[in-house]
């Protein structure tokens, strides 16, 4: 790719020439993300404010090329891929925490502090950041409120739209505003509930506000094996049903057990079908209390063993297994394919034998990790890219298992956003009148469709060539709507 020199010249006029990037061994760096997605910037800019960022923004504009935000880089549908030769504007540089106000209950950060710093900085103040995606150690607040990430931890109390009160934003014009603030409700539109999780095709944060919790004074970690998956699926049901909804409630397979003890030994039963944990919080009494009430549906749907987290290091043990499961998957195979679909909890025991089902007619071996709490899967394909049309068959096995999501009154997307993976199925699920509303927003913050191009709606001209799938949508079927 030919670097444009004026426009290179112009963006270091406004950051620095050392903050912008344009040697092929950095931009490839940038020409990915999680997925399995990928495309070279034009180049790279690392702003250090937002008035650095607004500038590179409008020099961006003024010489028509697109640009894409990228935070760590840690997102898993292809959100940061720099689709149509974009420019890439990295929040990297802006990685302060401005403030922790203990009285107040809130943080202040630039979007470039990782997601678990955030937590750190308020534990002395006995406070915390409720979202915590399993990335939480890399990840970035920008990239958090981009997707609207998630995380275990967030049954009870929430995802990131929950715990962000004010996000000031550099929009697609490059005109620098704030939504929301320090409240909890302000007058008017909710534009910074509908700012989070756009996935940067509205703008840029360059800093938040972000609510703090007070650490409750008990948490008691469960882990519950069982036979197999739809036993512990069963059980899930259960809980919830019985109106006990933990602090967070996650699953594992057998494969996914088996990764994780090859590079982790957290101590999970290795003759286990699925391992359910389960975590409650608040005051002793209370979590006694529900820990015995999720232990009983635990015994009265088959679970061949139950373990009470004896104290913080084994509870730490246990996390760190579901956290770093998807890096042990590395023990299985040397590439995999994460997805993210929902479904009703009821429907968690048929989601999972079709996914088996779906994963053994293309001959692909899956591991399950999930949120199983709010029906968020997360099938992981695990492949060998070496071999010969084995891309195609995940692809493939990755469209039929999204569509079986829909097909059982589920979502898309539960925490990953659409992004390059999942556009060419949203007519899956939205209507052509649906869609031109959604891409009207988008108007609104100036975007031309030149901000973040190719990302989150089935729109958009010279996407073409990102469509890493179309035979995929073919074989799943195109229905419009369901």
């Amino acid at each position: 790719m030919t670097v444009d020199r004026d426009l290179v010249q112009a963006l270091a006029a406004v950051v620095g020439r050392d903050h912008v990037l344009t040697e092929p061994e950095q931009l490839y760096v940038y020409s990915f993300d999680g997925t399995i997605e990928r495309a070279m910037p034009r180049c790279v800019v690392l702003p250090g404010d937002a008035r650095e960022t607004a500038e590179a923004v409008r020099v961006c504009r003024r010489f028509g090329v697109p640009v894409t935000p990228r935070g760590a880089g840690t997102g898993l549908s292809g959100g940061a891929v720099p689709a149509g030769s974009a420019v890439v504007v990295s929040t990297a540089r802006m990685n302060r925490i401005l403030a922790i106000d203990p009285v107040d209950r809130v943080a202040v950060v630039q979007p470039g502090v990782t997601n678990l710093a955030v937590s750190e900085a308020a534990a002395p103040y006995g406070l915390f950041y409720a979202p915590d995606p399993s990335s939480q150690r890399a990840c970035t607040v920008g990239g958090n409120i981009a997707e609207n990430a998630g995380g275990p931890h967030c049954l009870a109390l929430g995802v990131t739209t929950n715990h962000v009160l004010g996000v000031e934003v550099v929009t697609a014009a490059g005109d620098t505003v704030w939504l929301g603030g320090r409240c909890d409700e302000a007058p008017g539109f909710d534009l910074r509930g509908a700012f989070i999780g756009s996935e940067g095709t509205l703008g840029i944060v360059t800093a938040a506000v972000l609510r703090l919790l007070p650490r409750p004074p008990s948490v008691v970690t469960i882990l519950a094996a069982f036979p197999d998956v739809a036993s512990a699926s069963q059980a899930v049901a259960a809980i919830i049903g019985a109106g006990v909804v933990p602090a967070a409630l996650e699953m594992m397979d057998r494969n996914a057990i088996r990764a994780v003890e090859a590079a982790l030994a957290c101590g999970y039963p290795p003759d286990a079908g699925a391992v359910l944990l389960a975590e409650v919080e608040g005051s002793e009494a209370t979590t006694d209390d529900l820990a015995a009430r999720i232990e009983e549906r635990c015994r009265a749907y088959g679970a061949l063993e139950l373990r009470r987290a004896a104290d913080p290091r084994e509870r730490e043990l246990l996390w760190r297994g579901r956290k770093g499961a998807i890096g042990a998957l590395g023990n299985l195979a040397p590439n995999y394919y994460i997805l993210d679909g929902v479904v009703p909890r009821s429907k968690l025991p048929e989601a999972m034998r079709r996914v088996e089902e779906v994963a053994a007619a293309h001959g692909l071996t899956v591991a399950n990790v999930f949120h199983a709490g709010d029906g968020n899967l997360h099938p992981c394909l695990v492949f060998d890219e070496r071999e010969p049309g084995t891309h195609e068959r995940v692809l493939q096995a990755g469209a039929e298992i999204i569509k079986a999501c829909i097909e059982l009154g589920g979502a898309l997307t539960g925490e990953h956003g659409v992004g390059l993976e999942k556009r060419e199925f949203f007519r899956w699920v939205f209507s052509d009148i649906d869609i031109e509303n959604m891409a009207r927003l988008r108007a609104v913050f100036g975007n031309d469709g030149s901000f973040n191009p190719c990302k989150a709606l089935p729109t958009g001209t010279g996407c073409g060539e990102m469509a890493h799938r179309p035979f995929a949508l073919a074989r799943a079927g195109s229905d419009a709507y369901i």
